[in-house]
């Protein structure tokens, strides 16, 4: 088998229905339809990002998918719970639960759980032929889905943007991949085909990637964030709870610096989202205010360095991977 075939028969390839193992991952107020879109006929897993959608709003997205592609794509949900997040007492909020209704009743052929559990939608995604994976931050959490009947898990390391675990991607990966039997996607700080390749050699059957499809042509996002993306190293970006409540990892800028300085004025999730970390998000990657915003990047910021089609990172993407798959054939 050589290198193409190998890519093209990865289980999560297999799973969902896709020709490269290399899924977006759903940025909230960036991954919206277009871009889902693009990357799905490129041949990799499109997903859309609901979290600041309403059911309506994102009904309309996922039709925008279906008018551009046939080809399998995701939504991604912030299964924000009520106060009480025990298996018998679980209720999502009432936005969430209005997320679900809709992913559920247009039976997107992939749902995710990109914060929470989504325990409560499981047995119903399954019932409409829907598969449903979860972003995980540790072992513990990947047993824990896997054993409540996800798909697939995707373990997301402490490079990556936006909501991250403590644990780094090279640790993180193998650990997941050894504690549960569903196949296990790769994210946090993979951002080319040599990530791809490396994921594959941790276990992983593909890889997650974020921030690389915020710097496309199709992402819902200000030119500036997206040159900010070019502009930055890798020690562009800084772990705070500023945008949310829970540890993110942003674009270093003077709204980080504003609330390192003023920590114990952070309120918890999903308070501090809605009064600091939403109007930020606007102002920043939206408004294109890159000083003020709230600009979720992984460390993989450094390997980036155009803007071009998010189809075209998709080729690319597959294209070294399979460079670097024969060159390393023994």
């Amino acid at each position: 088998m050589n290198a193409e075939q190998r890519l093209r028969s990865t289980e999560i390839c297999r799973l969902l229905g896709i020709e490269y193992p290399i899924l977006q991952a759903g940025m909230g107020q960036v991954a919206y339809g277009a871009l889902a879109a693009a990357v799905s006929e490129a041949g990799g897993l499109g997903v859309i990002g609901s979290g600041y959608l309403s059911g309506e709003e994102l009904r309309q997205e996922i039709r925008i998918v279906r008018e551009r592609t046939r080809k399998p794509f995701g939504v991604d949900i912030l299964f924000a719970a009520t106060a009480s997040t025990s298996e018998e007492s679980l209720r999502y909020t009432n936005r969430v639960q209005e997320q679900i209704d809709v992913t559920l009743e247009e039976k997107v052929p992939v749902l995710i759980s990109g914060l929470g559990n989504p325990l409560l939608v499981i047995e119903e995604a399954h019932r409409r032929g829907m598969k449903v994976m979860s972003v995980v931050g540790n072992a513990k959490q990947a047993r824990r889905l896997a054993g409540d009947g996800v798909d697939a898990v995707i373990a997301s390391g402490h490079e990556g943007g936006g909501h991250v675990g403590r644990v780094g991607t090279m640790v993180l990966v193998p650990q997941v991949v050894d504690a549960v039997k569903v196949p296990v996607v790769a994210g946090g700080g993979l951002a080319d085909g040599r990530g791809l390749v490396a994921a594959l050699a941790l276990g992983a059957c593909g890889v997650w990637m974020g921030t690389r499809f915020i710097a496309t042509k199709e992402a819902r996002a200000h030119e500036h964030y997206k040159q900010k993306l070019v502009d930055i190293d890798e020690e562009g970006t800084i772990v705070t709870r500023a945008h949310s409540g829970k540890t993110c990892r942003l674009v270093r800028n003077q709204f980080t610096d504003y609330w390192a300085k003023h920590e114990g004025e952070i309120a918890p999730y999903p308070h501090q989202l809605e009064t600091v970390g939403a109007p930020a998000s606007v102002r920043g990657r939206i408004d294109g205010d890159i000083d003020n915003g709230s600009l979720p990047a992984g460390q993989g910021a450094a390997l980036i360095h155009s803007v071009p089609s998010a189809g075209d990172v998709v080729r690319a993407v597959h294209v070294e991977a399979c460079k670097v798959l024969g060159s390393l054939a023994l």
